[in-house]
């Protein structure tokens, strides 16, 4: 049963942001089960590397509606359908007292974490028809679920995604469309280095102790590795998980509060 159900030969997956750090990862995890892996990313140099890695890839920015069309046409055409889709695409947004932030900002974070995730379901939503196995998979964070002093706008994005994903899997539970969130907590690479040294600046303490406080927030004490959501990934999209629908998974070490 295990070994069956973690094989994705023929199976057919979409990862946004997925030509570096967790979106890399995922990819990397579906493409070593042998699956057809197609990863879009709006950065053209990731996007370069990620083929030369040997993925099918595609530049696309997931908060423009338009940009979504095309990017589903170009799965059909390389993959010949879709199965499990990876809404990965986020971005941290901006770090201050909510008086201070720039509405622009504000928007443009919500334009990614969550208006992307939206375009892409409903974009891929008649790919998925087509399948036997389809498993939507959305990005939350731990944010999602808990308040965070001065990144009120990546908080409420997150928030919204669980909101999104339980709503989705009501709706296409019936068609056997699987519907769930991953979310991660403080995950070790160069974004949660940039979040941390933004939220030293703002708090006016050293980067140093600040990290240490981001370590200290899960009870193991350390920061999540990009493959644990992999692995979390992948599992959602297997059979070993035939009936996990409209959840939202913590893969955070069991961290109950952020600094």
């Amino acid at each position: 049963m295990t070994s069956s159900a973690l094989d994705f030969s023929g199976r057919r997956v979409l990862v946004t942001a997925g030509a570096a750090g967790i979106g890399l990862a995922i990819a990397t995890s579906f493409k070593s089960l042998g699956a057809d892996v197609f990863v879009t990313d709006i950065d053209p140099v990731v996007v370069d590397n990620a083929k030369a890695a040997g993925f099918v890839a595609a530049v696309s920015d997931v908060s423009d509606e338009d940009q979504v069309r095309t990017l589903m046409t170009s799965v059909v055409d390389n993959l010949g359908g879709l199965d499990v889709l990876v809404n990965n695409a986020g971005v941290a947004g901006p770090t201050g007292p909510v008086d201070s932030l720039d509405s622009a900002a504000w928007k443009a974070t919500f334009d990614v974490n969550i208006h992307g995730q939206f375009f892409c379901v409903k974009r891929a939503l008649p790919l998925l028809r087509q399948s036997s196995e389809a498993s939507i998979i959305n990005m939350s964070s731990a944010a999602g679920r808990l308040g965070m002093a001065g990144r009120s706008p990546y908080s409420a994005s997150k928030w919204a995604v669980i909101g999104f994903t339980k709503s989705l899997a009501i709706e296409l539970g019936a068609e056997g469309i699987r519907v769930n969130a991953i979310c991660p907590g403080a995950v070790d690479g160069p974004r949660i280095d940039a979040v941390i040294a933004a939220k030293a600046d703002m708090v006016g303490r050293p980067v140093d102790e600040v990290a240490a406080l981001y370590r200290g927030q899960s009870s193991l004490g350390r920061l999540i590795d990009a493959t644990d959501i992999a692995n979390m990934a992948v599992f959602l999209s297997s059979g070993l998980a035939r009936n996990v629908h409209g959840q939202a998974m913590a893969v955070d070490g069991n961290t109950d509060k952020l600094f």
